[in-house]
């Protein structure tokens, strides 16, 4: 596997539990989001102009373990697979031990994120910047 292309700290807030007491299922989503969003600012996407950019067309997690506040994640972000206009990332969701991530991802989450034209609403070739920078 390759190595995260990010990594994002996100803590938790009393606001994403539910009423069973843990963080609700749809937060995790949220938290992935907040990640991908990170690499996206990195690789100065975030604030990118024209009629082009990125979509996301699928995203899933698969959760392991409970969080309940008070949590601190870290989420390292990882570049997968590279199509022509399509990449995807994972995301391991680790709650932090202090300064250190525990070894074992309390959610594992997956997202295909697709270069598309605005106007058109159809896929086009990811900018080749883009694609080195995916590939590391």
């Amino acid at each position: 596997m390759s190595s995260p292309l990010h990594t994002e700290r996100v803590p938790l807030r009393w606001s994403d539990m539910d009423a069973l007491g843990h963080v609700n299922n749809a937060t995790y989503f949220t938290y992935c989001e907040t990640a991908r969003m990170g690499l996206f600012d990195a690789l100065d996407l975030a604030s990118y102009e024209g009629n082009v950019g990125p979509v996301v067309a699928k995203v899933s997690c698969t959760f392991k373990e409970q969080l309940k506040y008070p949590a601190t994640l870290s989420i390292p972000v990882t570049c997968t697979r590279v199509g022509n206009t399509s990449f995807t990332l994972t995301y391991a969701l680790h709650r932090l031990q202090g300064e250190e991530p525990e070894v074992a991802a309390v959610c594992e989450g997956e997202s295909v994120v697709v270069w598309i034209d605005f106007e058109t609403g159809r896929p086009v070739p990811l900018p080749d910047t883009l694609r080195k920078a995916l590939e590391g």
